[in-house]
């Protein structure tokens, strides 16, 4: 073993192992003072690299190669540094949505809101008077349909509350049995007056949903895994306020849209703010589905999925 291969397992056992470097000498056969050398002379020559982050690092440069890539409005990406946690990128990424939310000039007076675990954490991340006279209201249904309950309603509560406003929600599910039920529902005032006002909102906000089993819409009893496999086999990549879309977005079921409650993507497309929060790699391919049929024009999301996302167009352009 070289000295270049020594101080690489110095490196490796104390960083990685998280063996001591009492340990580290005893089992190399080497003293303490040695070692502490070593991991110095580690660093020194590249071996080891130490990278501090703060939790809302941001990464400028693929900022811009999004906006100038996709023709964002806006793109916003968040360092993920060593972690894979799919949670610790969740939580980075909504608090890089709660910041770009309250940084907004002109202060949007109504947010339209879809619902899920991100859209919760961001809504965690606004404390008190954040705005003032931010009014709220529901893009899509939200009212479960398992016996476990959905956080959306409190969710936009939250969001309106701290910034001043009301909250306008929508009570119904956001997929239903059957297609003449949504119609009938979306006739009724107490629904189509809640969509309706939607459809003025400055600001829309939503989180897309991947294809995986424990997803909220699974989780809520909107769908089940069985749905999900069959999406999947289908062509779908993931789903956008409930609609599951292929890599173009294009809707991949009509017959399950059409019993899907809410505003129709098109809305999106035509809006002049729709934010969209995206972690983790479970979501990479609908993320670039949402990219690339405009349903956002400002993308919250971690460096690996930008790093992703500019990879493949950069594939596909050769």
């Amino acid at each position: 073993m070289n000295y270049e291969d020594q101080l690489y397992q110095v490196a490796i056992r104390y960083y990685e192992s998280g063996e001591t470097q009492e340990q580290i000498a005893q089992r190399m056969h080497l003293t303490r003072w040695k070692v502490g050398r070593m991991l110095a002379e580690a660093r020194q020559a590249g071996i080891v690299r130490i990278e501090v982050l703060h939790p809302r690092s941001r990464v400028h440069l693929l900022e811009r190669s999004l906006k100038e890539r996709f023709g964002l409005r806006d793109a916003i990406v968040v360092a993920a540094g060593s972690t894979n946690d799919p949670e610790q990128l969740r939580d980075r990424v909504a608090a890089a949505g709660a910041d770009h939310l309250i940084a907004l000039r002109p202060a949007p007076r109504l947010i339209g809101v879809s619902w899920g675990r991100t859209l919760d954490r961001l809504a965690g991340e606004l404390t008190p008077g954040w705005a003032r006279g931010v009014n709220v209201v529901q893009i899509n249904g939200a009212l479960s349909r398992s016996r476990r309950p959905t956080t959306a309603h409190s969710m936009a509560s939250l969001i309106a509350h701290h910034g001043g406003g009301t909250a306008t929600l929508l009570p119904a599910p956001a997929i239903l049995e059957q297609e003449r039920t949504r119609a009938v529902l979306e006739s009724d005032r107490a629904v189509s007056d809640v969509l309706d006002l939607a459809t003025r909102a400055d600001v829309f906000l939503f989180s897309p949903g991947g294809m995986s089993s424990d997803s909220v819409l699974v989780d809520s009893g909107q769908i089940d895994a069985d749905d999900i496999a069959r999406l999947a086999r289908a062509g779908a990549v993931g789903d956008v306020l409930g609609r599951f879309i292929d890599a173009e977005g294009r809707i991949v079921d009509p017959g399950l849209d059409g019993r899907t409650l809410g505003l129709s993507l098109d809305v999106l497309r035509a809006a002049p703010t729709s934010i969209a929060l995206v972690s983790g790699e479970a979501k990479h391919a609908v993320c670039r589905a949402a990219v690339l049929s405009r349903v956002c024009n400002v993308l919250i999301t971690d460096d690996q999925s930008a790093t992703y996302l500019l990879d493949t167009a950069t594939m596909e352009a050769v």
